[in-house]
């Protein structure tokens, strides 16, 4: 079975590669994936069985809020190019990764389930990639009832990893940027927002591991993966100081920036499909990130 996993040098392309060595990994150099006949050539030359789409133009709060067309326009081009000439060339399965941004800025009951996706427009802050990506999941569907596919997605909360991109600040995760901030402080630690906003964060590799059993178990249904975990990004920090042994005091600037209050999500769907799942304690993750640190 060929498996080509677009986006293989992001964090969780790095993670599949310790656990799928042998798939093919391609990158915007290998591809330009807004260019169809770029995309059309890459399909052509390796005909895989499985695309595990991965790829996206993502970025931090202000680069989204700065330059929305193009978090728009190049999400929705890759998405539309790759699905459609995977379905072209008669690929069997096509997994779309997704993102708790696609769901509605406030809900009346949390977590959210997959159902609630439409009950309104995603958070102002990053309003254009929310959209795209909502936009893949309907695009998959109408594939699926259309030409007859077992395509699919799925919707991962926020990621940390020892992969990350630590040298670019419009890239890098919060989980990243909090570790190498106490990292390189004294005495405080200086955080943007109040603290209050509530998010899931886990561990890239633990998407790798649910990809790969996905393709393994032949699971072919949408759903939500998150840590089950919810905590304010004070609570976020304060635990990787604990974990860390480090005392520093935590000071906030810039309110305005908390963005979204809370996106989490059910995982009730996930756990069901796969009840043996173990995620990486949030601890034993951000000492791996940590530690790779310079």
């Amino acid at each position: 079975m060929e498996i080509l996993i677009t986006g293989g040098t992001s964090t969780v392309g790095k993670h599949l590669k310790e656990i799928l060595p042998n798939a093919i990994y391609v990158n915007s150099k290998d591809c330009d994936l807004t260019n169809i006949k770029q995309v059309r050539w890459l399909i052509s030359s390796y005909t895989p069985d499985v695309v595990i789409h991965l790829a996206a133009k993502v970025g931090g709060i202000q680069d989204n809020i700065s330059k929305p067309a193009e978090y728009f326009d190049d999400n929705i081009l890759m998405n539309t190019n790759i699905l459609k000439v995977s379905h072209e060339y008669k690929v069997k399965r096509f997994i779309g990764i997704l993102s708790t941004c696609i769901y509605p800025d406030k809900v009346k009951d949390y977590p959210m389930k997959e159902e609630v996706m439409f009950n309104g427009p995603p958070t102002p802050t990053n309003f254009s990639y929310g959209y795209a990506k909502r936009a893949l999941a309907v695009q998959i569907e109408a594939y699926n009832k259309q030409y007859n596919t077992k395509y699919n997605y799925i919707t991962p909360c926020n990621l940390y990893s020892e992969y990350d991109n630590f040298n670019n600040d419009k890239k890098m995760h919060f989980i990243t940027a909090l570790l190498k901030k106490i990292k390189t402080s004294d005495n405080e630690l200086n955080l943007l927002g109040t603290g209050k906003p509530l998010r899931q964060f886990m561990y890239a590799g633990d998407l790798a591991r649910i990809i790969k059993e996905m393709i393994d178990k032949n699971v072919y249904e949408n759903f939500n993966i998150a840590y089950p975990k919810n905590q304010t990004i004070h609570e976020l920090a304060k635990k990787a100081l604990g974990a860390l042994n480090k005392n520093l005091y935590i000071k906030y600037s810039k309110p305005e920036l908390d963005g979204q209050y809370r996106k989490d999500v059910d995982i009730t769907k996930m756990l069901n499909i796969f009840p043996e799942f173990k995620f990486t304690p949030y601890e034993e993750g951000i000492k791996k990130v940590y530690d790779k640190i310079s």
